[in-house]
């Protein structure tokens, strides 16, 4: 039997999405539908819910899924880095609400070739979109300098004992290419004494550096929500679960940037830049799963939703 991949804070990001019956919604991160059908189920002939991904597998799943929903749902194929020009192109201006979920879905840590995991052997790929002309994780892992993948597990993976990775590295490929899954996890194990110990496995970090930067995922984040407020119409609400401490960082200045308006140096008496406040946080502290939640759902326990309401213009 087939296990379908379970939304994190799907109920809570129901009610912060505030869904009307004949608005428009955006799934940015469409996946397997785990969001968007719940969300469709609660439009009327009128509504509309647009799906976003840029894996053509996940299009396929989710266009199944949603087939009997009919001309509520449109499904567009894209990295939601682009979601304003891809709403421009579908002649949608203006929505009323817009969700994105950055976790990997079930299907894609499973999924034999993509290489996300090192729970199961597989080729270091971690492109979200195979069909992207751009170099997989193990291209980077076999081809950076040291200097560069030192950079990239210390920025991306917020890893402390990044010297002894890459140094563990930069020795294993020398004597031939690391091109696994299985031989990077091994790799890292062996490298940090003591590893056996930790909460989660030791090369999680090193995982998520390189997925970070093989999918830019960071600047796709920035450009993702520029775009998205823009679509926004006043009254819309921007909701967005992150799983690290990178995204949510950049989700938290984002939202509180544009609460605050003004931008003029905190010594100028009165306001020179004219800018007001756009966006409302609708919850000043991000809501977290449940402790239920995080027992059924182990991949839930790092999910932060953060919610914005557009003000104006």
């Amino acid at each position: 039997m087939t296990v379908r991949h379970e939304p994190v804070l799907l109920q809570q990001s129901l009610e912060a999405l505030q869904i009307r019956a004949a608005g428009i919604y955006v799934d940015c991160t469409l996946g397997g539908g785990g969001h968007a059908e719940p969300i469709v189920q609660r439009l009327s002939g009128d509504g509309l819910l647009i799906g976003l991904d840029q894996d053509a597998e996940a299009i396929a799943r989710a266009t199944r899924r949603l087939a009997p929903f009919g001309s509520r749902v449109r499904i567009l194929q894209g990295n939601f880095r682009h979601v304003a020009a891809l709403l421009h192109a579908a002649e949608v201006d203006r929505v009323d609400g817009i969700l994105m979920d950055l976790g990997l879905s079930r299907d894609q840590l499973e999924a034999t070739l993509g290489g996300f995991s090192f729970l199961r052997d597989a080729p270091l790929d971690m492109r979200m979109n195979r069909d992207a002309s751009i170099p997989t994780a193990g291209d980077i892992l076999n081809g950076a300098d040291p200097k560069t993948l030192g950079k990239m597990l210390l920025e991306y993976g917020e890893e402390k004992r990044w010297r002894t990775i890459v140094r563990a590295v930069v020795k294993a490929r020398e004597a031939a290419p690391i091109r696994t899954t299985r031989q990077l996890a091994d790799l890292v194990t062996r490298a940090l004494p003591g590893a056996r110990r930790y909460k989660i496995h030791p090369a999680t970090r090193t995982f998520q550096a390189l997925r970070i930067a093989v999918n830019d995922e960071l600047n796709a984040l920035r450009e993702g929500l520029q775009g998205a407020f823009h679509r926004l119409r006043p009254g819309g609400r921007l909701c967005v679960i992150s799983f690290h401490s990178l995204e949510d960082r950049i989700v938290k200045h984002f939202f509180q940037a544009l609460e605050k308006g003004c931008v003029c140096p905190p010594a100028l008496p009165v306001c020179a830049c004219g800018k007001t406040p756009s966006l409302r946080r609708v919850h000043r502290r991000p809501i977290v799963p449940s402790a239920a939640e995080v027992k059924r759902n182990p991949a839930a326990r790092s999910a932060r939703l953060r919610t914005g309401e557009k003000l104006s213009e």
